[in-house]
């Protein structure tokens, strides 16, 4: 993660970066300078938090893996963004560590997304007729959120949606 209050990122600043996976840019970052990142061969994921900084030449050359992730409401995005596929960044439920499950008797989960931003979590019992009714509100603090829902124990069955405010 690149710290707040950062404004540039300097040429090949992670050039050749072979255990860079994903980095988040901050939105007071304005401009990425020439193969920034490129030859990161694991490099995934690019979520930047604000509107597209101006890129130097060749910023992501080699990164055949990574896309490039933008908040929605930010300006300068096209379907891809210095050679690299765009997509929106939505907020997503962590699984890959021992934050999902049940703990205590509740079920819970840690949420990823941009630091400052709101996340609604909503909960139902059958997907073929939801009725979701909001369960908890987070706001991300450094890019990550703690969930648990004491009810869970209650219901047969309990499925989870977020959602934006």
């Amino acid at each position: 993660t690149i710290g707040n209050g950062v404004t540039s990122i300097g040429s090949a600043a992670f050039n050749v970066c072979h255990a860079l996976t994903v980095v988040t840019i901050p939105n007071s970052v304005t401009s990425i300078g020439g193969s920034a990142f490129s030859a990161c061969p694991v490099l995934t994921g690019v979520y930047l938090e604000g509107d597209a900084p101006s890129l130097g030449d060749s910023c992501f050359t080699g990164d055949v893996q990574a896309t490039v992730y933008y908040l929605s409401g930010t300006a300068g995005w096209g379907k891809a963004y210095g050679g690299r596929p765009t997509a929106v960044w939505n907020p997503q439920v962590r699984t890959g560590d021992t934050s999902l499950g049940v703990t205590g008797g509740h079920f819970g989960f840690d949420i990823n997304w941009a630091s400052g931003k709101t996340v609604v979590i909503e909960a139902g019992t059958d997907l073929a007729h939801p009725d979701w009714t909001p369960v908890g509100t987070n706001t991300l603090k450094g890019n990550s959120a703690s969930f648990s829902d004491p009810q869970s124990s209650e219901y047969p069955t309990r499925i989870y949606r977020l959602r934006t405010p």
